[in-house]
């Protein structure tokens, strides 16, 4: 998504299912002030961090909030999803659903503003390495283990040799 010299013609679709409002807003900011055309469709399905209950509260405080001299000209209030992102972010243009010119576009999706952060690559590159270490000595220790079954093998084919050639032809 990011678009390098900042002009891009080329229209991106982002699909706000399970991201979070602040880093998909953080980020969808930076690419419009790039000169990127940012379109986010599926806002019904944003994420806010924290308990439905304090997200209430913050956001009945958020409505208290008004012009004392003139209510009609304080700060409006929106409900709707696509209309709270749209606030959020100046210039950018937010839909519920997917409204017919942007379903037949391929949709993206920001990893960075999901709301399960994948650390999938990192906790694997460090796993893969204890793997790697633990695997070194478990494979020096059988390394050694089969050195010495050969060599107590060895010995005791030495000193019991004419007893095992009685039990060779019972193949025992």
């Amino acid at each position: 998504m990011v678009s390098g010299s900042g002009l891009c013609a080329r229209r991106v679709v982002v699909d706000a299912r399970h991201h979070m409002l602040g880093r998909l807003a953080s980020i969808a900011a930076k690419e419009l002030l790039n000169g990127q055309r940012v379109v986010i469709v599926r806002c019904e399905e944003i994420c806010l961090s924290g308990g439905l209950v304090r997200q209430k509260m913050k956001y009945l405080r958020f409505l208290r909030k008004r012009m004392n001299t003139k209510p009609s000209h304080g700060p409006i209030h929106f409900r709707a999803p696509a209309k709270i992102l749209w606030r959020t972010i100046r210039g950018l243009k937010a839909y519920e659903g997917v409204p017919p010119p942007y379903d037949k576009m391929k949709r993206m999706v920001i990893p960075d503003a999901l709301k399960y952060a994948n650390l999938r690559m990192m906790c694997a590159q460090e796993l893969e390495a204890k793997r790697k270490e633990r695997a070194k000595v478990a494979y020096e220790r059988r390394k050694q283990l089969t050195k010495l079954r050969l060599k107590a093998e060895k010995t005791a084919e030495e000193k019991l040799g004419s007893q095992l050639d009685i039990f060779a032809p019972l193949k025992y």
